[in-house]
């Protein structure tokens, strides 16, 4: 791949390469004022007040959707899949959660709190959570219907029609759990409010990995298979593995010692 970007790369002088460069930052500016444009219209969109009542499992007990809050008036929910026919978490997601410890230095310190959310048994999430030396609040969803409402969890009847409603329409199904983020705002006088949900390449917005893979010149560089083909959770890089195209990572195979 690298040769055969040299052999394509246009190598030129550096006046040429200065008219190039300010022709793309207009085209740059163009997105910008795009992105703002978008991101007025996000938070513009109407809400949805949550009369339900979820409760999750937490280190420190059973908590409500209103708990998780901790005292702020926005919740970011990052809804991490948990792959259950595996026994560990997804590779995409893991590479996400990645992100979030940094950000989240600053989010709790502007009214904002992120949880993440994963219909999996709590000691399950925090084995895992330990060994990735993460420390962003992991709650598990595990017997409620708050993954199922927010569409990131399908159940089995669903799984076999053949069918489920994913990013804001039916779409093949695959596999029992999908990522995503949803976000809410509770009132001062405590009620709460769906305010806005992302689900597949919109969760890219949060991956600083892939901003800044895009300033380079190889890019992304992901192949056929996508992430699968280099993402691994960050303690498996020298493991070796492979990743399926749900987002699976299965370690090398164990052989068998023949010494005798």
């Amino acid at each position: 791949m690298t040769t055969e970007i040299l052999q394509d790369a246009k190598v030129v002088s550096r006046e040429e390469w200065l008219a190039a460069r300010v022709e793309l930052l207009a085209k740059e500016k163009q997105l910008t004022r795009q992105r703002d444009a978008v991101s007025a219209a996000l938070r513009a969109l109407p809400w949805v007040r949550v009369d339900k009542e979820y409760v999750f499992d937490t280190p420190r007990g059973k908590k409500t959707l209103a708990e998780l809050f901790d005292g702020r008036s926005q919740l970011i929910v990052y809804h991490f899949m948990w792959r259950h026919d595996l026994g560990n978490g997804c590779t995409g997601c893991s590479f996400l959660a990645d992100h979030i410890d940094g950000a989240n230095l600053h989010l709790v310190h502007h009214d904002v709190s992120l949880v993440v959310v994963s219909r999996a048994p709590l000691a399950v999430l925090e084995v895992y959570k330990q060994r990735m030396d993460w420390r962003f609040p992991w709650v598990s969803s595990e017997g409620s219907d708050f993954n199922f409402d927010y569409h990131v969890s399908f159940t089995p009847e669903e799984l076999a029609s053949g069918e489920v409603y994913y990013n804001y329409r039916m779409t093949t199904a695959s596999i029992a759990e999908l990522p995503g983020i949803s976000v809410f705002y509770r009132s001062p006088e405590g009620e709460i409010f769906h305010t806005y949900s992302s689900y597949a390449r919109g969760n890219e917005e949060v991956l600083g990995a892939y901003m800044y893979l895009d300033l380079t010149p190889l890019g992304r560089n992901e192949g056929e298979g996508k992430m699968g083909s280099w993402v691994r959770p960050h303690d498996q890089y020298d493991a070796g593995g492979t990743v399926d195209l749900t987002g699976g990572y299965r370690a090398p195979a164990k052989t068998e010692c023949k010494c005798h």
